[in-house]
């Protein structure tokens, strides 16, 4: 089964600009999906989508591809990850390659290790979902959320206000490393969630103290 990981890392970040490719630790936060990808031995091809001149030659010397720059259209603010990944599989097709397998690994994931792939990809050929990703548990359960409107705090569910913590069912939230697909599911469905998803299991036990955040905007 051939399998291709697709690190997105657009040029035109806003709110933390050329996050992509910030030094953390000393070297590029890009280098440590690269790295991971790459030591993971699970793909046939490593590639960055970018728009960026800058960013194609940081992750080329770190050993990925950029056999092409992303569109004007997937560059933008308003772009997602599937429309993304999407347009590097037509990109490939139309030059002969198909992959049975996607895993995008997100450019701004600097603990992604090559065991954390490893472990997505055996959930989703073991259990046969159309798509895997790490999740964490909520720290707090969301049940007992808070809400202000005009000044005034509220629950958002009082039916729990009085229910014990430790009576309320377990919430995930998504890690916002990596999206393990299959490559039918994903031209099918469009989407990274399906009703056939599941988590990883080397995240879905550990606590949400590090905090990620959903990450299904186009990076």
């Amino acid at each position: 089964m051939s399998r291709i990981a697709i690190i997105p890392a657009r040029g035109g970040s806003k709110r933390i600009p050329k996050k992509n490719i910030k030094s953390f630790l000393g070297k590029p936060i890009i280098a440590y999906s690269i790295e991971a990808a790459l030591a993971s031995n699970l793909f046939d091809e490593v590639m960055v989508s970018t728009d960026s001149e800058e960013i194609a030659e940081i992750a080329k010397s770190y050993g990925a591809k950029v056999p092409f720059f992303r569109s004007d259209k997937n560059a933008d603010d308003y772009a997602t990850l599937v429309d993304v990944l999407l347009e590097v599989l037509s990109s490939y097709k139309a030059d002969g390659y198909s992959f049975d397998y996607v895993c995008c690994i997100l450019p701004t994931a600097p603990f992604v290790s090559k065991e954390k792939l490893q472990e997505g990809y055996k959930t989703i050929i073991d259990n046969d979902f159309d798509s895997v990703f790490p999740v964490l548990e909520f720290a707090y359960p969301i049940q007992r959320a808070l809400q202000i409107q005009n000044d005034k705090v509220s629950m958002v569910w009082d039916t729990h206000e009085k229910t014990r913590s430790q009576d309320l069912e377990k919430r995930f939230h998504d890690s916002g490393q990596f999206y393990w697909s299959k490559t039918a599911s994903l031209l099918k469905d469009k989407k990274l969630f399906t009703k056939n998803s599941g988590a990883s299991d080397y995240f879905r036990i550990r606590s949400s103290r590090y905090r990620y955040g959903n990450r299904l905007e186009a990076c």
